[in-house]
């Protein structure tokens, strides 16, 4: 486990985006998270939805996160407005050291940052998906999908 001081996010630049393409999650969750490429693409199309950052021990990049912010969830003009974890793609080699749990936090605390209240995440079910990581960090099910994902929520009051 590392030292909460050791970690930090960093925005993406021209210096670092060849180390953020670079990161891979093991060829087992593949199914159940875009690549770092694409997540960087659908940021370029959303600018001001999307809130890409390198997840960093030290100098070392061990993951990837992207947020997303006030998007219109049931695409019908606003009715519904929500925050939160869009994809999150811990490196293969560095899985089980507790940078999913610290991106998380991050999110949420980014988000409590910008007075949102809630913070939103959805999933793959099935072996190999990040669910049980998810409901373990106090997400609950929202009873709702988005496509073929769970949608849970964590509460940040």
């Amino acid at each position: 486990m590392t030292t909460p001081t050791t970690l930090r996010l960093e925005e993406i630049t021209p210096k670092n985006l060849e180390t953020a393409l670079g990161i891979r999650v093991r060829p087992d969750q593949e199914f159940a998270v875009a690549p770092v490429v694409k997540s960087l693409a659908e940021a370029y199309v959303h600018p001001g939805r999307a809130w890409p950052r390198l997840i960093m021990d030290g100098d070392r990049a061990v993951g990837f996160l992207m947020a997303f912010l006030d998007i219109d969830w049931h695409e019908d003009g606003g009715s519904a407005l929500r925050s939160g974890l869009w994809r999150l793609n811990i490196a293969a080699e560095e899985q089980g050291k507790g940078y999913g749990r610290f991106a998380v936090r991050s999110v949420a605390g980014e988000l409590r940052r910008r007075g949102t209240h809630e913070l939103y995440v959805t999933w793959h079910p099935g072996d190999n998906g990040p669910e049980d990581f998810y409901l373990n960090l106090g997400f609950h099910k929202t009873g709702e999908l988005a496509g073929n994902e769970m949608v849970g929520v964590l509460k940040l009051r």
